[in-house]
């Protein structure tokens, strides 16, 4: 697992912790589930750059 550091904006952290939040999950979790489905919606099930 690749640790990173994030920069984000207050508005969109809160937005983030807020949903994170609703869905029970960590924020961590909550940022990887968002990546997931964004890359899913676009066809990123490849490894293709």
């Amino acid at each position: 697992m690749i640790q990173l550091t994030l920069r984000l904006p207050d508005d969109v952290h809160a937005r983030l912790t807020a949903q994170a939040e609703t869905d029970r999950r960590s924020l961590n979790s909550e940022i990887i589930h968002l990546l997931e489905v964004a890359l899913t919606a676009v066809g990123g099930d490849d490894e293709t750059p």
